[in-house]
């Protein structure tokens, strides 16, 4: 396994600077970088920005968010925060040096896992990323936690539940739907050479700065990226749509198992990505993979 001791030393920075504004926030981040990323892919400047910085060392999900996320545990299991599942939380107003470089450390854990997942050649069959970010909250979880991995109930409740106005299966069908059919027009209208296939998801990210100062939006980027994927895959948008509703029910079905039980934040949306990828790659093998 080749590791770019550079890129791990930028992932440190990555996963700490996650921790300082929060782990949503870092998210938001992410997606607003896809956004630039894509809009110079689609003007004919490449994919770098998209590459180092949205899904890099600086605000890849599995560095950043990820990062925060270890962290946010962290500091939860050391009295410091009243809960380990509060990911719009900044950390750095904690004047915790600790919590930060726990931060940083994990970042460091999610590059080179995700390379790991690279060397064994799952990058053609899954989403790395995601399959990361879901791998690296289970070994915060383990690290810091106290309720286990996975729930024996799974019915969310007023106290535990992930996000309450789109538990509902008439919820999660329809903002699947809606979601999946835009995100799969993009793809399909641009193309992955210019940023489509990222477009939807970048959008979706970056609609969570309403979440972050709470309001009761959507978490759809696990909507929009299988969606993306799917129609540029098979060509077609309703293809894609489908994919979007399950996106959406991967997310809340992995919720009801592995996060809303819990004590410390497992994310959903990376775990529906990395279920649904397999899915769609499995059925469009990439060429080579």
């Amino acid at each position: 396994m080749e590791i770019d001791w550079i890129t791990l030393l930028a992932a440190f920075g990555g996963g700490l600077f996650g921790a300082a504004i929060g782990t949503l926030p870092a998210f938001i981040f992410t997606g607003l970088m896809v956004l630039v990323g894509a809009g110079v892919a689609a003007a004919g400047g490449g994919t770098d920005v998209l590459a180092h910085v949205a899904f890099g060392p600086v605000f890849g999900p599995h560095i950043a968010f990820g990062g925060g996320a270890a962290a946010t545990a962290y500091a939860h299991r050391r009295g410091l925060i009243p809960s380990g599942r509060e990911i719009t939380l900044p950390l750095m107003g904690l004047d915790r040096p600790d919590v930060l470089l726990v931060g940083g450390g994990f970042g460091m854990v999610g590059y080179a896992l995700n390379s790991l997942w690279q060397f064994a050649g799952l990058g053609p069959r899954t989403d790395t990323i995601a399959m990361t970010v879901v791998i690296s909250a289970m070994i915060a979880r383990l690290m810091f936690g106290r309720s286990g991995l996975a729930s024996k109930q799974f019915t969310p409740n007023e106290k535990s539940n992930w996000v309450r106005h789109q538990e509902k299966a008439a919820q999660i069908r329809t903002i699947g739907f809606g979601v999946g059919i835009i995100s799969a027009y993009v793809a399909l209208t641009l193309g992955a050479d210019r940023g489509g296939d990222v477009l939807g998801f970048g959008i979706a990210a970056a609609s969570l700065v309403f979440a972050q100062f709470g309001l009761k939006v959507p978490v759809t980027h696990h909507m929009a990226l299988p969606a993306a994927a799917a129609a540029i895959a098979s060509g077609n948008i309703v293809i894609g749509s489908v994919f979007g509703i399950a996106g959406a029910f991967a997310g809340e079905g992995f919720s009801r198992v592995f996060h809303q039980h819990g004590d410390t934040h497992v994310d959903p949306p990376a775990a529906g990505i990395a279920i649904t990828i397999a899915v769609i790659r499995l059925i469009w093998p990439v060429p080579g993979g």
